[in-house]
């Protein structure tokens, strides 16, 4: 795990330890079956959990310190976490453009955390939001302090220091516990937030799981090219999510990806998962993304007719999957 590094005292090469594998009964091996729930050659697992607990434990107090930041400014936060491939980037991009359109009034600034490069940031740029690029080196996951040090640079933070709020016309020049309190959206009874903060995370099903940022909620976004044992394959991620965004539905024609299957791996590590279907390129669940976006991750209430009809356009996608596939074979 990325919170262990390997700067523990090395044995020498010909002092080979024992090996800390849990071997099943087909032989396969299992590192992460012990306490820790990691191996890391050279370093017991006592030492493993003490440096995680340590350095998790200041990145948790600086998300702490990250979440009443974003609740004085107004702001909701979102991490969107996924490998790397799942569309995370043109989902963002085309749910910009929506808001834009159809939420006028809601601002929205991004986060883009990669190893290298600012191209994300440079397509999120485009479509007219603010972005911060924050590239980690060889660091496989943003952190608290990455998140804290992008958002300072962000105009939601700019404007609430020393700058009139152009939405409700009043200085932010006063303590943070007191004058926030009547500045923003959830205190004014809109129903809905106004500011949304985007997190897109590095590329990496595995370490940004248990690194929290301060965020309101983690989204898994996960394309359906991928494969639908993924929640299975790497659960902590999954069951940290509030929300899985199956994304890229406009090619479940041309793929073998049972949507039944993956929803039910997601729930059986984590119960509470909400889902929504989705495609950046053709539009699909765009309006049941947006709903859940502008209320804070509540899902909208579908009504009987909205339900079977939803039922009825998977069963004559997947109708149109056989035919497409009967006509190829003759």
């Amino acid at each position: 795990m990325c919170v262990v590094c390997g700067c523990a005292d090395h044995p020498t090469p010909d002092s080979r330890p024992a090996s800390a594998a849990v071997v099943d009964a087909q032989g396969d091996l299992h590192y992460g079956a012990g306490a820790a729930r990691v191996s890391v050659p050279g370093m017991s697992p006592e030492r493993a959990i003490r440096i995680e607990a340590d350095v998790l434990g200041e990145n948790n107090r600086l998300a702490a310190l990250n979440r009443a930041h974003f609740q004085g400014h107004g702001v909701t936060a979102l991490n969107l976490v996924s490998s790397p491939g799942s569309g995370k980037t043109s989902l963002l991009c085309a749910t910009i453009e929506a808001l834009r359109k159809r939420h006028p009034a809601v601002q929205v600034a991004v986060i883009e955390g990669d190893q290298q490069t600012s191209f994300d940031a440079d397509r999120i740029r485009a479509t007219g939001a603010p972005a911060i690029q924050v590239n980690t080196g060889k660091g496989c996951h943003l952190d608290a302090q990455m998140v804290a040090d992008a958002f300072n640079r962000l105009p939601f933070h700019a404007h609430a220091h020393g700058h009139g709020h152009h939405h409700h016309g009043h200085a932010h020049g006063h303590d943070h516990h007191q004058g926030h309190e009547h500045g923003h959206a959830h205190e004014h009874g809109h129903g809905h937030v106004e500011r949304l903060l985007f997190i897109e995370n590095v590329g990496n099903l595995v370490c940004p799981a248990m690194w929290d940022l301060g965020e309101t909620a983690k989204v898994a976004v996960l394309s359906v090219t991928e494969g639908e044992d993924k929640p299975l394959k790497y659960p902590d991620m999954f069951a940290a999510s509030k929300l899985m965004l199956l994304n890229k539905v406009d090619l479940l024609p041309y793929v073998r990806f049972d949507v039944e299957r993956c929803i039910e791996y997601a729930r059986r590590v984590n119960p509470d998962i909400a889902v929504l279907q989705v495609s950046a390129t053709r539009g699909d669940g765009m309006d049941a993304w947006l709903h859940w976006l502008l209320h804070a991750g509540q899902m909208p209430q579908l009504s009987g007719r909205e339900v079977a009809l939803q039922q009825r356009i998977a069963d004559l996608e997947r109708e149109l999957e056989k035919w497409r596939s009967a006509a190829q074979n003759m």
